[in-house]
């Protein structure tokens, strides 16, 4: 016999439910029982063990974006690799092969990356760059 739709999205929509409803249950029972204490040391902002200095709305370097952004590909590379170890002996030398690939091409991505320069932090400008290069 077939299930309507309602039926088979019910599960969900009662975790979904019970989630919201102990979230907000939590969030207002720190707000009854928490301590409220406030003072001037604890309004001050606190970053890894050292006193803040400047403005928390200065700008960042695109570098610190683009290194970012390049942890984030080269860890997926980690993703990928868990799945391939666990089929590996079912695949064999074609599992092997293309994993051989894959990292021949992050490899590239990586050497790339090197060349252009995004990895080096001791220079802040490309001309700076170019001119050191040659």
């Amino acid at each position: 016999m077939p299930t309507t739709l309602p039926e088979i999205y019910f599960p969900i929509v009662v975790q979904v439910i019970i989630a919201i409803a102990v979230a907000a249950g939590l969030i207002g029972a720190s707000t009854l029982l928490g301590k409220r204490g406030k003072s001037p040391l604890k309004d001050t902002p606190y970053e890894s063990g050292m006193a803040p200095v400047g403005s928390a709305r200065e700008r960042f370097s695109v570098k610190f974006y683009l290194v970012g952004m390049i942890f984030i590909l080269f860890d997926i590379e980690a993703v990928f690799l868990y799945p391939w170890a666990v089929v590996f002996r079912e695949l064999k030398m074609f599992a092997l092969a293309e994993m051989f690939v894959f990292v021949a091409l992050v490899l590239v991505g990586y050497f790339y990356v090197w060349k252009k320069g995004a990895l080096d932090w001791s220079v802040t400008s490309p001309a700076a760059r170019k001119g050191r290069s040659k």
